[in-house]
């Protein structure tokens, strides 16, 4: 609760002092941001690193059972992601990136870049550096923050109810501990195990339209107690008793 009370207190800070001195945030700049700040425009057919960014906080937004590339090209799909993300939140849903939408984006994210209500220890329960799985450490905890914002962005769509995780990445070493598949996506990062409450069956069944292409839940062997979502290449979804 702390860091989100300064975050929005940084936010105010920097639009009064926008009005008092008379700078102007344009449609491009936006606020400055502590994690990153857009410094231009984007719509369909623009590229880079910057649309990247913009693709990892909006591809919870998407069509049930797509995926969203984090390729850096502002394509139709990413136009479409960014006008939903842009009507989920009120905003003008034109699918063109400019100011209100990033400081939309500003607003739900800290300054380490994850969004307001998750963390990276939520996601990471094993060690402290993100070492051991499958892939680098660094890939790990690259992984952890997109499945954080599609589950940021399921939680808004559910009506900003808390979304409980009781396992996140794991090493080889915890996912054997816990009689983790060899083959596990935990070991990648990009998996989060979801309990509480919405219902089991719920989660599942919401997390189709929010990027997850990996989803397990109640009737699949060994996951009556809580809903698994992940991005694996090889799209699988099994939860019987919830009619998926």
């Amino acid at each position: 609760m702390l860091r989100r009370t300064a975050r929005t207190l940084g936010l105010f800070v920097m639009a009064m002092a926008c009005a008092v001195f008379g700078v102007s945030a344009t449609a491009g700049t936006a606020q400055a941001d502590s994690c990153y700040t857009w410094s231009r425009t984007l719509s369909q057919g623009t590229s880079g690193s910057d649309v990247t960014q913009l693709q990892i906080r909006v591809a919870g937004w998407v069509t049930s059972g797509e995926r969203l590339s984090y390729d850096g090209q502002y394509g139709a799909r990413t136009a479409a992601a960014v006008k939903k993300f842009q009507s989920a939140y009120g905003l003008a849903a034109d699918g063109v990136a400019g100011s209100a939408t990033f400081n939309k984006i500003y607003a739900l994210q800290d300054a380490d870049c994850t969004p307001i209500h998750f963390t990276y220890a939520e996601l990471n329960k094993c060690n402290s550096d993100w070492s051991g799985g499958a892939v680098s450490a660094a890939t790990a905890k690259a992984n952890a923050l997109k499945t954080m914002w599609k589950l940021e962005a399921m939680r808004h769509a559910l009506g900003d109810v808390p979304i409980t995780i009781s396992s996140g990445f794991r090493s080889k070493s915890c996912n054997s501990a816990v009689g983790g598949s060899p083959t596990s996506r935990h070991l990648y990062g990009d998996a989060a195990d979801l309990t509480g409450s919405p219902s089991l069956c719920r989660l599942a069944q919401q997390s189709r339209t929010h990027g997850f292409s990996e989803i397990l839940g109640p009737g699949y062997p060994g996951h009556n107690d809580h809903t698994h979502v992940a991005f694996d290449p090889s799209p699988y979804w099994s939860a019987p008793n919830c009619g998926i």
